[in-house]
């Protein structure tokens, strides 16, 4: 397998986990959607534990979150097919290796962002 090859497997498969992480939080977040109709309103008094506004707010994080990896991936290999990822649009510098290793998605170098 190519580098190319390996850099863009490599994007089809973060991608492919950031799916699967909304996903998760999705059936999550549904679950607990059914869980607030079938319960009080009032569980904010509850000493039990975390309330359910609390957990439906995290979770609706958490989902927007993977919601935006799910977008910064389709974009990066949208660049990787277009023979653009891994330059700085900002700069036109090749990104650093390392720089991508720790974010793939990357769009710009560290010095442009």
């Amino acid at each position: 397998m190519t580098r190319d090859e390996a850099v863009r497997a490599g994007l089809v498969e973060l991608r492919a986990q950031t799916d699967a992480r909304a996903a998760r939080l999705e059936a999550e977040l549904d679950a607990l959607t059914r869980a607030r109709r079938s319960e009080s309103d009032d569980d904010e008094h509850d000493p039990e534990g975390v309330t359910l506004s609390s957990q439906w707010s995290m979770l609706a994080g958490l989902l927007a979150s993977a919601r935006e990896d799910a977008r910064a991936a389709d974009a990066a290999v949208r660049r990787f097919e277009a023979g653009e990822y891994g330059i700085c649009p900002a700069c036109g510098r090749p990104i650093p290796e390392g720089q991508l290793e720790a974010r793939p998605f990357r769009e710009r170098c560290v010095a442009c962002s």
